[in-house]
């Protein structure tokens, strides 16, 4: 076969979305359309630009302004893609993390993880860049009452976050790439994501989605990396507000 015969045959659009091929190339097309849309129009910046002269809850816009994005990460990285599961892919949310898994080896992950990762970040909320960034609500740290608020709420952001890149782009790319690619993948996704965000943020995240990406599928549960990561966000903003 001519090399132009090579090529043509591997462009072919026959059975990109059949059989096998069908979930990664869905999967694979609405990551960067979800992904994108998430960065232009679910943050902070967006609210404050676009909706803050005509929407404010609680009669603040730094509170409102944080919900809006912790509520776009709920419904762009975590409802969206569990609709798709659901209904595209005819399949349970459990095969995508959405479960209890190997909870023995979860706590023991917990136990052992999370005091690490909440000392860790303490140095970085003394660092002018982190301070300027978060905590998102600026008022989270008026009152024990408006911290706790800020920190319930936060979890929203979590689960969408986590259900996206460690459930819906790890295990469902983990039957076409294997295991370690399907990590890599979301790894190099998320830490994208996070251009804007201070630097030692960025090259954290490379570390962080690959601890959380091999906890995942050891406790085939994305529940432990959400816990691990919400403390990790509010033992910050616990930092910077009252330390």
């Amino acid at each position: 076969m001519s090399s132009t015969g090579r090529f043509d045959t591997s462009l072919s659009l026959r059975g990109l979305f059949d059989g096998e091929a069908r979930k990664p190339t869905i999967i694979l097309l609405l990551t960067p359309l979800i992904l994108t849309t998430f960065k232009y129009y679910g943050g902070k910046s967006f609210y404050l630009q676009e909706l803050s002269g005509s929407v404010v809850l609680f009669g603040s816009i730094e509170a409102t302004g944080a919900l809006y994005a912790f509520l776009s990460s709920f419904l762009l990285l975590g409802v969206v893609p569990a609709l798709i599961v659901k209904f595209v892919f005819h399949e349970s949310l459990a095969s995508y993390g959405i479960a209890i898994g190997d909870w023995a080896f979860g706590l023991k992950a917990l136990l052992i993880l999370a005091p690490i990762f909440i000392i860790a970040t303490y140095p970085s909320s003394r660092m002018p860049d982190f301070l300027a960034e978060y905590p998102l609500n600026k008022e989270a740290g008026v009152s024990a009452p408006a911290f706790l608020y800020h920190a319930l709420a936060y979890v929203l952001f979590y689960l969408g976050w986590e259900f996206f890149f460690r459930g819906f782009m790890q295990f469902g790319l983990r039957q076409s790439l294997g295991d370690w690619n399907a990590i890599l993948v979301q790894t190099a996704l998320s830490c994208i994501l996070h251009i804007g965000k201070p630097s030692g943020e960025i090259y954290s995240s490379i570390l962080g989605a690959l601890i959380w990406g091999l906890l995942v599928f050891r406790t085939r549960s994305i529940l432990y990396a959400l816990l691990l990561h919400w403390l990790l966000g509010v033992s910050l903003d616990f930092f910077i507000s009252f330390m």
